[in-house]
């Protein structure tokens, strides 16, 4: 008895938390929460964000290896995909070289080359949320190739 007593007057408090304390220590506790939420709703837009562009890739990547084999290679426009999430417009004409890219189309006119430029672009998402990526690359082939006989 005496000891509690001597407690009592020294001002110490015999236990618990005031509801202070608890107030002060949910917030924090809701603080933290909140910026971890922040965090992953980030992360999650930012995987979706990188399947998109990697399926746009790999998408473009199998209209590419077509060129020349399923798709023909002659100048043109054609448009595909429209049935799935990921739509594509590949153009094809003929190659225009910057002013450092000059000598290879001259070495492609003396062996008989044409040099031909393929543009695809690729588009998924509707309205604002609708994204363009463009790949393109430079196809070539025999230049008697392109003459068409007239029927």
């Amino acid at each position: 008895m005496r000891r509690q007593a001597i407690g009592m007057k020294l001002g110490h408090n015999s236990g618990g938390f005031t509801l202070l304390e608890l107030l002060l220590a949910f917030m924090v506790f809701a603080l933290s929460f909140a910026t971890v939420l922040e965090i992953l709703s980030g992360s999650m837009r930012n995987t979706v964000r990188a399947r998109h562009f990697t399926e746009a890739a790999l998408t473009a990547q199998s209209i590419m290896d077509q060129v020349g084999v399923v798709i023909p290679l002659e100048t043109g426009q054609q448009m595909g995909g429209d049935a799935g999430e990921y739509r594509w417009n590949l153009q094809i004409y003929e190659y225009q070289p910057g002013e450092s890219e000059g000598n290879s189309v001259e070495l492609a006119e003396l062996t008989g080359i044409a040099l031909l430029q393929v543009d695809l672009f690729v588009s998924w998402g509707e309205g604002r949320g609708e994204q363009t990526r463009r790949f393109s690359t430079v196809k070539a082939l025999m230049a008697n190739s392109l003459e068409r006989p007239e029927s």
